[in-house]
């Protein structure tokens, strides 16, 4: 498998013990305990276990308060990202392998463009025209339905918004969405999470902005990039996987 990100020197693994707030996890090295830093906002829902195993990063910048990042978390067999920074990072290193179909033919990548008011993930650029892309961490499955966000999200709703607007204007948009979930074996919007992100994901499909979903393989040697998934449609196939995520939903709601 090739590994089109790896992992820093000093990067090792620990056990879980507990998550504070939003930012901070508690870790246990070699039986010492450690405060660790996650960049990741997101509930992480199904993924947390006390006494599962976790990989973590030094801090790339010297000196800072916490001295590593969570990496990728181990709730069963599988190793799960949870660094949001990843996505970024893989797209990148997808362009310059050339390994996304949809991602060749752009000699140029800017990461963190602007576009008026608009800040996007990536700018790619070429003789043809302009790219502009977000890109997005998944991290659960749902009844083998890959599903985005974990958790309600504002700036998520704001990004399909300003993805809609750009698409309005002509300008080639998408979203690459990083699964890393083994088991997924297509994407959608979580509408049993966030009912408003589901709704703008579906106008996005309908006004042109395209999804890459990919499956993403993570280990302490590093993370590749697998097969691109399916997107569920509406009111097709799926009928059964759309109706299992409405059941879910109101299920929460009546809970």
């Amino acid at each position: 498998m090739h590994h089109l990100l790896k992992f820093p020197p000093q990067s090792r693994t620990a056990v879980f013990v507990s998550r504070e707030k939003r930012f901070l996890v508690h870790v246990l090295i070699d039986g010492q305990p450690l405060t660790v830093h996650t960049n990741n906002s997101g509930s992480m829902l199904g993924l947390l276990r006390p006494g599962m195993d976790v990989f973590i990063s030094p801090a790339a910048a010297p000196g800072r308060k916490l001295p590593y990042t969570l990496e990728l978390v181990r709730p069963c067999g599988d190793w799960v990202g949870v660094n949001t920074l990843t996505p970024n990072r893989l797209l990148k290193k997808a362009w310059e392998a050339g390994v996304i179909a949809e991602l060749c033919g752009y000699p140029e990548f800017l990461p963190e463009a602007m576009h008026g008011a608009s800040r996007l993930d990536a700018r790619l650029s070429g003789p043809d025209g302009e790219f502009w892309i977000e890109a997005k961490n998944v991290t659960m499955v749902e009844d083998d339905v890959a599903c985005f966000p974990d958790a309600v999200t504002e700036r998520g709703q704001k990004h399909l918004c300003e993805l809609m607007d750009l698409a309005a204007q002509g300008v080639r948009v998408g979203v690459f969405l990083a699964v890393q979930r083994p088991d997924g074996a297509c994407f959608g919007p979580a509408d049993f999470i966030d009912a408003r992100f589901a709704e703008l994901f579906w106008q996005a499909m309908d006004k042109g902005v395209e999804f890459l979903p990919h499956v993403v393989h993570a280990s302490p040697e590093g993370i590749a990039l697998g097969r691109r998934l399916p997107v569920i449609s509406r009111g097709t196939c799926d009928d059964a996987l759309t109706g299992t995520l409405k059941a879910r939903r109101n299920k929460q709601k009546l809970g």
